[in-house]
């Protein structure tokens, strides 16, 4: 019986790698590793060259992609890390049906599948699966460190220690107890950080479909929220609905002297609207620490760059051992339930 075929097209890092494939080649699926993301391709091939094949190619690079699939006779399934774009025109390709091998299962290593068509992937039959709450602790812990980060103005004492300079802040900040912290979405990152934000001593409250339960309290409406918050952390999937959901009017609801911090996902915000306010010294908004934006990778670009009180990041907040290690084993689970058609308890998003 020939094996399902599963395209690798960017592998958990490190030794990360050798947990991933094990688990695929385990379930029995017949893997091919994209090399192009892996850091010791010389040792990949070396440790994995009689069990998996290989291929090196930009996943990024959609004529790419899709002439991997096309040269390699399609595959069953592929796995993606990084949200590599897979939109109507690789789907359409990658599903042909001349192919002997069309694509039955897209898996995400990590929380989200905004990176995929799912209206297109529907059409064509694909499943989309992903695994939410495999990094929840990590982006929670991230989220609080760029809330300490930046209430403590820790990039400045930095710069001004590299530099020779020793002083005391010119206003001394607030501590944790003093301030207000808001949460938009209250899914499993969410609440991670209201458990973490409450124990520190913040007042926690959240606006969220889902019922805030005490300590945290329950903001009536998003505009409630902004204004009512010293920080406001954003923990909200992609959506139509949450697409440009904080712009001008609602960053100038926010409380004098508050932070806005975004580990969810770069579209919720108005770059533009978010660098002007921080370049306004009027603006209620203080600071901003960002993680997610709406152009990453190849493509990365921001108004938000150079500005001194934008903490930016690259898209990190989950990479964490355990959390990458949780995404890499779960998807590959998923992965092979589906294609065994084994659906009962995998998590399956459609369009």
């Amino acid at each position: 019986m020939e094996r399902m075929r599963v395209l690798l097209l960017d592998a958990a890092p490190g030794a990360l790698l050798d947990r991933e494939l094990e688990r695929l080649v385990g379930h029995g699926l017949a893997v091919t590793l994209n090399l192009r993301r892996v850091d010791d391709r010389a040792g990949a091939r070396a440790a994995w060259s009689d069990r998996v094949e290989f291929a090196d190619f930009d996943p990024f690079d959609e004529a790419a992609l899709i002439a991997e699939f096309r040269n390699g006779d399609g595959f069953h399934a592929l796995k993606s890390r990084a949200g590599v774009p897979l939109r109507a025109a690789f789907l359409t390709a990658a599903t042909a049906p001349e192919l002997p091998h069309v694509l039955r299962v897209i898996g995400r290593a990590g929380a989200g599948t905004d990176h995929v068509d799912l209206a297109a992937a529907t059409r064509h039959g694909v499943t989309v699966t992903h695994t939410p709450g495999s990094n929840a602790n990590a982006v929670a812990e991230f989220a609080l460190a760029q809330l300490l980060a930046l209430t403590r103005e820790l990039a400045t004492h930095n710069e001004a220690a590299h530099n020779g300079r020793f002083g005391a802040p010119a206003t001394p900040p607030a501590e944790l107890s003093e301030l207000t912290l808001g949460i938009a979405g209250l899914g499993r990152i969410g609440q991670a950080l209201a458990t973490r934000a409450s124990a520190l001593g913040m007042d926690v409250q959240a606006h969220s479909r889902r019922p805030a339960t005490p300590p945290i309290r329950q903001a009536a409406t998003l505009d409630a929220l902004l204004a009512t918050s010293d920080v406001v952390s954003l923990h909200l999937p992609l959506t139509p609905q949450t697409s440009g959901l904080i712009g001008r009017r609602e960053l100038a609801l926010l409380r004098p002297g508050s932070i806005l911090l975004n580990t969810a996902r770069g579209g919720i915000v108005d770059e533009q609207a978010l660098a002007d306010a921080l370049r306004d010294p009027a603006h209620p908004l203080a600071a901003a620490a960002v993680d997610t934006f709406a152009h990453e990778h190849a493509e990365f670009a921001s108004p938000l760059f150079g500005l001194p009180n934008a903490l930016l990041t690259s898209h990190v907040a989950g990479m964490t051992r355990t959390a990458m290690a949780e995404a890499a084993v779960r998807c590959a689970d998923h992965l092979a339930a589906l294609l065994a058609g084994r659906p009962d308890g995998i998590p399956v998003v459609t369009g």
